[in-house]
């Protein structure tokens, strides 16, 4: 599930738990409501905790050293 799927899960949750009023028989909405919202809630930071893992700094490779080519006799190429 990635991020969006969390955030959906949340907006969800918070719809169910403060925006209805429905009642169904043996199903408690809020609380399916605050479970949805938790369980987006641990997704975020799961999704958060790998994606900051991925984003490790590599160090940079040796600097190059160019050599400058010296000619024995004084002749520099120009």
């Amino acid at each position: 599930m990635g991020l969006g799927g969390c955030i959906i899960l949340i907006a969800v949750g918070a719809i169910l738990t403060f925006a209805t009023d429905w009642d169904m028989q043996g199903v408690n909405l809020d609380l399916v409501g605050v479970i949805f919202m938790i369980v987006g809630l641990i997704g975020v930071a799961t999704f958060s905790s790998i994606a900051r893992r991925r984003r490790v700094v590599v160090p940079p490779a040796a600097p190059v050293v160019s050599e400058e080519h010296h000619h024995r006799d004084g002749y520099t190429g120009i």
